[in-house]
């Protein structure tokens, strides 16, 4: 087994921000842009490349704002996800170009079926995971501090 990097983009704008929109067999459900690390590539690089593939943004990473780990046989999925353990490093980030000049998305992943700009004010009300990093999101938005490591949560 083997632990797996992954980078995750907080893109704000004004009150709203922008999500994955992904569908499953219980629905639809939310996820931060962003993805696994590759082998040889900056963890920045792996952020900058998923969110293009992901939303069709060009982003400029910025500070690190939470890490989280995610151990599968802990959680609720842990029927499936047994074996899995990934640190999620979640990173505030800016655009690049005007957001009005986005492309599509240009590797989505298999279950996301768009993006969507959601009110931070809103965000307990959607299923998005992890779940429990809504709440640290709220906390930012409002100028509330919160630990850098959030520890094994979901």
């Amino acid at each position: 087994m083997y632990i797996r990097n992954s980078a995750k983009a907080i893109l704000i704008s004004g009150d709203k921000i922008l999500l994955t929109k992904n569908k499953d067999n219980e629905g639809e459900f939310y996820l931060f842009p962003g993805g696994g690390q590759e082998h040889g590539e900056t963890i920045h690089n792996a952020l900058i490349r998923e969110c293009i593939e992901e939303t069709g943004f060009n982003i400029k990473v910025g500070n690190l704002l939470h890490i989280r780990e995610y151990i599968g046989k802990n959680h609720e999925y842990f029927s499936f996800d047994f074996t899995v353990h990934q640190v999620e490093y979640y990173f505030i980030c800016t655009f690049v170009d005007d957001i009005s000049n986005n492309q599509n998305p240009t590797n989505p992943d298999v279950d996301q079926v768009g993006i969507e700009w959601v009110n931070i004010r809103d965000l307990m009300e959607y299923r998005i995971y992890p779940k429990e990093l809504r709440q640290y999101i709220i906390k930012f938005f409002n100028g509330e501090k919160a630990s850098v490591y959030l520890g094994d949560i979901n």
